[in-house]
Formats: structure tokens, C-alpha cells, sequence
């Protein structure tokens, strides 16, 4: 049976014995997976922080009085420079309590025509010195470039002695670590004109991983035999679509699972917010989640942020991090919020995939009677049939593809009305 006790020692990466049960030899204790996640999500969260022209309306930062005018000259535009309004809002510092070397942002933001944010990030070291600002996502919901709309993108080249981005994530520098962070969002509209972006949230999750080769299966959380009724979704079906956004279907298993998860909470785009797909497609919202999350640097439609703060632009809320253990995410599926998770595996390490992978994105819909994990794959069987996305993986095979490779990576997304679970002292959500 898992107890209260037995669950929060596990999420501690603590062992537990009872008394007169220690061994003579010493006992290995696993390191433990640090992770935090912070947010800022409403009127008295964002008055805790900076603004800068900010200003905050019905729980969510607009445009108050710019600060000034940058002139922007998209990289994957037509070269013309355009110039745009700002103002920006940085958040307190955020004290992690185990050294950082990772760090991922997430927002929840609509963009009218003509609008786009920028996030960024900042850090003191272990040596006591202050990073520079890094950009971690330049954001804009649309791609109507003529009304001023930027093609959304991450920064690349941005190392330095403290660290760098690789796409979507801060990398502390090797053997260095960050003791404290925070976040910058900076709100742009084209100069002369009166919209403005709407950030309802903007968070991070930093963490600190041991290097496991292998994990330990969890105990079982309390979700065996629950399995939810997400709509299933083949990455496959869409080969050669619209190759222009990450050369098609093959590449779409993040877009996927996305789409996946916002019909499940019908959420998803209307017909006519689809009506530029094919008409021969039957699943026009694959298409329009790959187009919407696309990151024209990184050249593919994988970026994790980007794929929750489009499913964020639909009236839910979503964001990134991490878990260690599937005796957490059962604690989602108790909740009903499937989660997309994060995995890398070699062919034969995960029996009944029929394929292996350096990095795919899967929803994790519920467990079995034993609890194993039931998924939505996009890519199942590589056959490019809906019907054979719901299958079934080994707990420990999917746990030692998922843990030990992402860190347990997750997007967690769900309508602001259903309550997350209860959190664990060392918060990861």
C-alpha cells in the first residue's frame, strides 16, 4: 500500500525504513531530483514583481505606457525593419535552495495582429556574478507577417562562460550552477497602433539531475485501471503535409500530442481556423498545432514552451516540467489532466514500439489494472492508422525512457477551472 508518507519520501528521492529495519552496511541513497517550478499568474502575483510601461487588467499584463521603440528586422522576414512599442515586466528572484543548471520557461499569452513577447531569463552564479539576459522565446501566436506578426523563434548562439540555450531550455555552464533566477517578459506592438499582448502567466521550472542510467520502478500511485478518454491522433497519417513546417507529419509527434490534448478539452481550432488545411485531411488540427507552434530557428515544430503557450492562445492553461516518477503523474491522471511526456529510447527498450528515437513526445492518458502506462502515441507502430495510437508500455521500460533521458519532462495542460493535485514540499508544479 503507498502511504502519504511513503509518496512524499519518494518525491523527496528519499528512502524510508522503519525502525529496527536498518541495515548493517550503509544505505544507498539515490541522489535526489531536484526540480521547482514557479509562477506568476494573477493580479497580486504580478504586483509582486517590476513593471517597466506594465500594467496589470483582469489578472494579466497589457500595455500601460511604453517605455520606448525598438526596430525588429525579422530573420526569416523580408529584411524590412519595423518598428514596435514596449514595455516589459521583471519578475522578484527566485531562490532555488539546490543550485540550478536547467531551466525552462513557459507563458500563457494572446497576441493580436501586429504583437509579440519576448522572454528572457537571468541568474546570479555560484561565483556570486550576474548573467546576462538570455532570450528564451520570441512568441507570436499568428503568422500574418504583413500585419506585423514575427515569425515565432528561439535565439541561438547565446553561450557564454555561465552558460547558454539550447533551443528552449537554459544550460548552466559546466560544473557552475545558478543559486537564483528570474524572468523578464517584454510586450511589443507595432509602433502607432493600440493592441497589446495579453501574458496571463509566466513561469519556470529549474532543476538539478542526478546522471541516472537506469531508475527504479515506482510504487503505484493510486491511478491503476484509470484511463482517459483522449481522442487519438497518428502523426503518420499527415507524411509530406505541409513540409514547409518541420517537412511533415513524420517530425509531428510533439504537434500531436498537443492537438490530442486540446480536443480532449475542447479546446481545439474550429473548422474555420482549419479551413486552410486540405480538405482530404481528417485531422485538419494536427496541421494547424504544427503550423501554431513552429520555431522557425530551430527549424521544427519540437519546441516544448512554444507548444504550450499555443495551447495557452486557446483558452487553457499550459506549461512545462518536470516529474520524477510515474507515481506523480498518476497523481494527473486522478485529476484527469493527461500530460505529454518526453522520451528517448533505443529500439527494444520500450517493448511493443517497433521503433527507437533520440527524443518523442507522447500523452500519457492513463495506467493499467498493473499499472502499466497507457499512452496516445503518435507515432505507434509507425503505422499510419488512428485506430493503433492507444497502447499499452511496460511501467519500468516506459519509466527508464522517460526519467532518466528528459528528466522526467512533461507539458501539463488543462482548463484553469480543474485543479491540479496536491503538490509535494519541493514543488514541481
Amino acid at each position: 500500500m503507498i502511504t502519504a508518507r511513503s509518496v512524499a519520501a519518494l518525491i523527496l528521492g528519499v528512502v524510508v525504513l522503519s525502525a529496527g529495519t536498518l541495515p548493517t552496511e550503509a544505505v544507498k541513497v539515490a541522489p535526489p531530483r531536484q526540480i521547482a517550478y514557479r509562477t506568476w499568474t494573477s493580479t497580486n502575483d504580478f504586483l509582486t514583481g517590476t513593471p517597466a510601461g506594465t500594467t496589470v487588467t483582469d489578472g494579466a499584463l497589457t500595455f500601460g505606457t511604453p517605455t520606448g521603440t525598438t526596430s525588429y528586422v525579422d530573420p526569416f522576414g523580408d529584411g524590412t525593419a519595423k518598428s514596435y512599442e514596449q514595455t516589459s515586466w521583471t519578475s522578484p528572484h527566485v531562490s532555488t535552495g539546490f543550485g540550478l543548471t536547467e531551466l525552462v520557461a513557459s507563458w500563457n499569452a494572446t497576441t493580436p495582429p501586429g504583437t509579440w513577447v519576448e522572454v528572457s531569463m537571468a541568474g546570479t552564479t555560484d561565483l556570486g556574478s550576474t548573467t546576462k539576459w538570455y532570450v528564451l522565446g520570441r512568441w507570436s501566436g499568428g503568422d500574418n507577417t504583413a500585419a506585423g506578426d514575427i515569425h515565432r523563434t528561439s535565439v541561438p548562439e547565446q553561450g557564454d562562460a555561465n552558460g547558454s540555450v539550447a533551443v528552449d531550455t537554459f544550460v548552466a555552464a559546466s560544473g557552475h550552477w545558478l543559486d537564483r533566477w528570474q524572468l523578464k517578459v517584454t510586450l511589443y506592438r507595432l509602433s502607432g497602433t493600440t493592441q497589446s499582448p495579453v501574458v496571463r502567466s509566466i513561469g519556470a521550472m529549474a532543476s538539478r539531475l542526478p546522471s541516472d542510467a537506469k531508475v527504479a520502478v515506482s510504487p503505484l500511485g493510486g491511478a491503476e485501471g484509470t484511463v482517459l478518454d483522449v481522442p487519438t491522433y497518428s502523426q503518420e497519417t499527415h507524411l509530406g503535409h505541409y513540409p514547409q513546417w518541420d517537412g511533415g507529419g513524420e517530425a509531428w509527434c510533439s504537434a500531436t500530442s498537443t492537438a490530442m490534448v486540446l480536443d480532449y478539452y475542447g479546446a481545439g481550432p474550429t473548422p474555420a481556423e482549419t479551413a486552410w488545411v486540405d480538405p482530404t485531411d481528417a485531422d485538419p488540427q494536427v496541421d494547424n498545432s504544427a503550423r501554431s507552434v513552429f520555431d522557425y530557428s530551430y527549424d521544427g515544430a519540437g519546441n516544448w514552451p512554444f507548444n504550450t503557450a499555443y495551447a495557452g492562445s486557446r483558452g487553457v492553461d499550459g506549461f512545462i516540467t518536470r516529474l520524477r516518477s510515474l507515481t506523480e503523474a498518476e497523481q494527473f491522471i486522478k485529476a484527469g489532466i493527461p500530460l505529454v511526456a518526453s522520451l528517448s529510447f533505443k529500439k527494444g527498450d520500450l517493448p511493443g514500439a517497433g521503433y527507437g528515437t533520440n527524443g518523442h513526445l507522447m500523452v500519457i492518458v492513463g495506467f493499467d489494472q498493473a499499472g502499466n502506462v497507457v499512452v496516445n502515441d503518435p507515432a505507434s507502430h509507425l503505422i499510419p492508422n488512428n485506430d493503433q495510437v492507444r497502447t499499452t508500455y511496460d511501467r519500468a521500460a516506459f519509466e527508464n525512457a522517460w526519467v532518466p533521458h528528459s528528466g522526467g519532462l512533461v507539458y501539463v495542460i488543462h482548463p484553469s477551472g480543474l485543479q491540479l493535485p496536491p503538490r509535494g514540499p519541493q514543488a514541481n508544479w
